[in-house]
């Protein structure tokens, strides 16, 4: 018995003495790293660190690869030896900050510079290299790749458009410009167009009201569009690509200094299309020709004190026109040949400085003039906005309590030639001011209550020189599991005044007449949001992220374009009931050494309820999705990224009971693909191929545009009520209309570019 115990004894000491022990102490930023994840690749096994930064690891005689790896720090990757392990020794780790999630440092929810992560408000972020994996010249075209977000064409001649989040219209969405609100009204129709991508350093989407801290119209979410920094920007760049249909942009970049003290960045951005081209045979431009220039300026102003001073402008001009495709500008405004022709005009100051205080307090100001000079067939619509805007914004950070507190005006003149800044009209009987002052105050607090709950709370008081007083709380909690997982819920209230000539191009082409039968009352909202925000670790070393979101709004007032009741009107009034907008956004990125995946897909419903009857709203659709797939070779200096976006069907605006158009779209795709050369020192060379599907809108349809052949109504009998006759050269009964249109009537099209960047 003695002899068996001993052989027991011995064989177990032989075990235990072939086991080394590794102990190790991960630190980041001078503190303990707790909850870091170690994988041993051998033995594929992964254990954590305690909340001291400590780890022991058990370990048979051998070589071993360890990865060591947080949310917020780059992974380190090293190999031990076990036969130099000295015993009882504790080895330190030190991890730096993963300089990617450093750089998504969000402004848009708060008002304040926070990590995205700690953030109570969820925030997206795009960067730079989000949008090479698709190259387009402008910042409508790029979002067409976000989940959630699409850009939507409201005509099939002049191609504009407006962008759609979760559902919403585009005049729901505000569009800032570091920060500032100087895209608006006729900007949000044209003005999109010329912001060039080269000159943004990322782009942050905040989904939901945001009218505490934003104002009124941010009832849908805002996009913010955060310029590049002339004391980060490069020396010199330039981005130069065409493509099979002679679309050419090009982007130029130039960083200067003027003396010690002031660093510049002169962007400078064109783009020309002159080709026209109808591929489906209905006379009429399947692109709108462009020709546009934008000259941006931006300087960085150092301080003894180092606090912020920065000044910049824009200046855009823009030359664009669709329709049949023998119009030239001699025909512009004629009843002879069918032209849609815009003349864009507009320029933009704006700059913050921070005050020389003790305390942080910064003020921004900025001032817009847009003028349009347009014909649509024989309307005129000339339309001239001025807004300025100044805001002080003091920035107060007092134990756990982080506070925002300001006041902003905003004054907007605006007069066009329509009803809506007119008199005595019998369409329209409202005398709309050409001027309108907003003051308003706001006040923010983001209290850290400990280390895993955080309450915001924030209010804002508006006072309207025609709608008077306007008051938009909102309310956020986060909740964080740990440094993997967090949970937000927010919810706030939204205000907003329509502007039907500006906000809608609808009512300003095609044959329907817009009538606008009682005072419009602003809209009024009411929204929630949650969101789930994790991050997974794999054994391997790969990881993957999940963003879900569920949202809600429930509006009152709402004012929704009729396009059924009578097919030869578009009719404007609020609704006698509400309407929602409800569904739940999913995001998912998933990485390994050289793929990158990131897929997400919208479900949602966007409808209103009049008389208990509830129907779904136009050009809607029940569930988007798109994807980004990347991939870079280890051995050759190549990338490939495969892009594209999913929609459900859309009901659609028919001129009648006759119109033989289906009154749904159909599913439908656009994908992308595109290879990047990087091998050559400063240079990039790309090429790839756009909408490889060809997907083109109409292919089951018998046509697009109604009644192209006959734009101005030449041929159309009409009945007492103003609705078309039947007859047998107009047997559907139609009058031209081309505001039936869902997707780009663009197809398949081959690119080339160039890409330099000095340092």
């Amino acid at each position: 018995m003695k002899l068996i115990l001993f052989i027991l004894s011995f064989v177990f000491s032989i075990t235990v003495n072939s086991q080394i022990t590794f102990k190790g102490l991960i630190k980041s930023d001078n503190k303990p790293v707790s909850n870091a994840t170690i994988v041993i690749k051998e033995i594929n096994k992964v254990v954590a660190s305690d909340s001291l930064g400590n780890f022991t690891l058990d370990l048979k005689p051998g070589t071993y690869t360890i990865k060591i790896q947080t949310f917020d720090t780059k992974p380190l990757v090293f190999t031990i030896d076990t036969k130099n392990i000295i015993l009882n020794k504790r080895y330190e780790y030190v991890l730096e900050l993963n300089e990617r999630l450093i750089d998504e440092v969000v402004i848009s929810g708060t008002l304040r510079e926070v990590n995205k992560l700690k953030s109570t408000v969820p925030v997206e972020v795009y960067n730079a290299t989000f949008f090479k994996k698709n190259p387009i010249p402008t910042i409508f075209e790029a979002l067409q790749n976000i989940n959630g977000v699409r850009p939507q064409l409201n005509c099939n001649i002049c191609n504009t458009g407006d962008i759609h989040i979760n559902g919403l219209e585009g005049p729901y969405t505000m569009v800032l410009i570091d920060g500032m609100p100087v895209v608006s009204s006729l900007a949000t129709v044209y003005g999109l167009s010329g912001i060039p991508i080269s000159l943004v350093e990322r782009m942050e989407i905040v989904r939901g009201p945001s009218s505490a801290l934003y104002g009124s119209e941010a009832i849908g979410g805002i996009i913010n569009i955060i310029t590049k920094s002339p004391d980060k920007a490069p020396v010199f760049s330039v981005d130069v690509y065409t493509n099979t249909w002679l679309e050419t942009n090009v982007d130029i970049g130039i960083k200067s200094k003027i003396g010690k003290k002031i660093s510049g960045l002169t962007g400078i951005n064109y783009f020309n299309y002159s080709n026209p081209i109808d591929n489906n045979n209905d006379n009429f431009t399947d692109l709108t020709l462009q020709n546009r220039i934008s000259l941006f300026q931006k300087f960085s102003i150092k301080r003894k004190n180092a606090k912020a001073f920065s000044i910049g402008g824009r200046l855009f001009y823009e030359d664009r026109w669709g329709g049949e495709m023998n119009w030239t500008s001699n025909f512009r405004g004629g009843d002879s040949i069918y032209g849609e022709s815009i003349y864009t005009n507009r320029y933009e100051l704006f700059g913050n400085y921070e005050l020389p205080t003790k305390e942080k307090i910064i003020l921004t100001s900025s001032f817009t003039q847009h003028n349009q000079n347009s014909f649509y067939g024989i309307i005129p619509f000339m339309a001239n906005q001025r807004v300025i805007f100044n805001q002080l914004t003091w920035y107060k950070h007092l134990g756990r309590h982080d506070f925002v507190l300001g006041s902003s005006t905003r004054n907007t003149y605006y007069d066009d030639n329509t009803a809506a800044t007119s008199s005595g009209d019998s369409i329209n009987p409202i005398n709309t001011p050409n001027t309108i002052f907003l003051p308003g105050i706001f006040f923010q607090d983001d209290w850290a209550i400990s280390d895993k709950h955080n309450l915001l709370f924030g209010l804002r008081y508006d006072y309207s020189s025609v709608h008077k007083s306007i008051l938009t709380p909102r309310l956020g909690y986060k909740y964080m599991f740990n440094k993997q997982h967090l949970f937000r819920i927010n919810a706030g209230t939204g205000y907003r005044v329509v502007s039907v000539f500006t906000e809608d191009h609808a009512a300003l082409t095609g044959a329907r007449t817009t009538e606008i039968i009682e005072e419009l009352k602003p809209e009024k909202s009411m929204n929630i949001n949650l969101n789930y925000y994790g991050t997974i670790f794999f054994k391997n070393g790969n990881n993957l992220k999940i963003d879900v979101s569920p949202f809600y709004t429930y509006f009152t007032n709402k004012i929704i374009p009729d396009y059924l009741t009578d097919v030869t009107k578009i009719i404007y009034r609020n609704i006698e009931g509400h309407a929602e907008s409800m569904g739940i956004s999913l995001n998912t990125e998933f990485r390994t050494s050289q793929f990158k995946f990131v897929v997400g897909g919208t479900l949602m419903e966007v409808s209103k309820t009049e008389n208990k009857i509830k129907t779904r709203q136009l050009l809607t659709e029940r569930f988007t999705a798109t994807w980004t797939i990347s991939y870079s070779f280890k051995e050759f200096p190549m990338d490939i990224d495969y892009t594209g976006n999913l929609y459900s069907p859309m009901k659609l605006p028919l001129l009648g009971p006759l119109d033989p158009r289906p009154s749904n779209s159909p599913w439908w795709s656009i994908q992308n693909i595109q290879f990047t050369y990087k091998g050559f020192n400063a240079f990039e060379i790309y090429t790839g191929v756009k909408n490889l599907l060809n997907w083109l809108p109409g292919k089951k349809s018998p046509f697009l545009i109604a009644r192209s052949h006959d734009p101005f109504d030449k041929l159309v009998n009409f009945n007492p009520d103003g609705s078309a006759q039947s007859t047998t050269e107009n047997p559907y009964g139609l009058t031209f209309d081309p505001t039936y249109v869902y997707g780009p009537n663009q197809g398949i099209r081959v690119f080339f570019g160039l890409r330099y960047s000095l340092k």
